[in-house]
């Protein structure tokens, strides 16, 4: 009945465990000495007179009551376990490279629209009380969306995003920062900010604007992990005036930023991919883990057993025709 991973709060309670290989241990006795008084007299003659008993309903029986008794004293030492639970609150910055790049067909119908869906899609994942922001970010960087509890108003945002230019991940990464700050305070706790994260999505690597590494560096100082997703594959190209164009996904950079800001890096190469990614940061960054009292569970394991035993004890008592 114990599990390894589940804590107690009152442990010394459990001392009362000990009766359940007592209590076996006496059932094993007492079928020791029946046997061997049968071998040594046969059977008496009550035991002649009264129906047979199958022996498994009594071996179900005494099974169940001492695994009850062993489930109820695990609830009585108030056990409790690591649980997966929603944050109340936080602020996520979703941050999507809009460059030129972004238009690769490797991913279809385009990497940009695929990301469109699967973002949209992402912002139903997370609790509704966090804000959401969206960042968007080429050559230069800026905030399209400030902190909010509107998903409509995001998704309607991720939606017209359009294509521009270069790529600047650090201006992005700096203008994803702005925008945290921009989380309005709780009315509860004003003082007491609210956890934050940016989910940086890009399938290229910084050539204008300042630096990621530094930028990355900045978060972490400001306590902002950066979830960065590689997006896109090695065929990726797209065409310039007639001219096909080698856009291959760069994911060094990102892994980088990953690192030095205290988040984690992603890599996704199709749709189905990126969709699987953005649920792995959905739960990493909307739920916490927490202990709760499980108290209950065993209780409810402990009434099964007896129940259990109570029908094999009413079937042994039955006199069946």
């Amino acid at each position: 009945m114990l599990i390894p991973m589940i804590e107690f709060q009152e442990p010394t309670r459990l001392w009362w465990l000990l009766l359940v290989p007592l209590l076996i241990g006496l059932y094993a006795l007492l079928l020791w000495r029946k046997r061997a008084r049968r071998a040594n007299s046969g059977f008496s003659n009550l035991e002649r007179l009264l129906p047979k008993q199958a022996a498994w309903k009594r071996h179900i029986a005494v099974g169940a009551a001492v695994l009850s008794l062993a489930a109820l004293n695990v609830a009585y030492a108030a056990p409790k376990d690591t649980v997966d639970v929603p944050r109340d609150r936080a602020t996520l910055v979703v941050t999507i490279d809009v460059s030129r790049s972004m238009e690769a067909t490797d991913v279809q119908p385009n990497r940009l629209d695929a990301v469109k869906v699967a973002a949209k899609e992402f912002l139903g994942m997370v609790p509704p009380r966090f804000n959401i922001s969206l960042v968007a970010f080429a050559g230069t960087a800026s905030i399209i969306v400030p902190p909010t509890i509107d998903r409509g108003m995001v998704g309607r945002a991720i939606e017209n995003l359009a294509l521009a230019p270069s790529t600047a991940i650090g201006e992005g990464i700096y203008s994803s920062l702005d925008a945290v700050a921009l989380a309005p305070a709780d009315p509860d706790h004003p003082n007491d900010p609210a956890p934050a994260a940016v989910v940086l999505l890009s399938d290229g690597y910084t050539n204008v604007g300042r630096s990621s590494t530094k930028a990355a560096q900045a978060a972490k100082a400001a306590h902002v992990p950066i979830y960065t997703i590689a997006y896109g594959t090695p065929g990726g190209y797209v065409n310039n005036g007639g001219q096909k164009v080698n856009v291959p996904v760069d994911p060094i950079e990102l892994a980088g930023i990953a690192q030095d800001s205290g988040g984690k890096a992603f890599k996704a190469g199709s749709s189905t991919e990126l969709q699987e990614v953005y649920k792995s940061i959905a739960s990493s960054v909307g739920y916490t883990k927490a202990d709760v009292d499980v108290t209950e569970r065993y209780a409810g394991i402990a009434l099964g057993f007896a129940a259990l035993a109570s029908i094999a004890l009413l079937s042994l008592a039955a006199r069946w025709p």
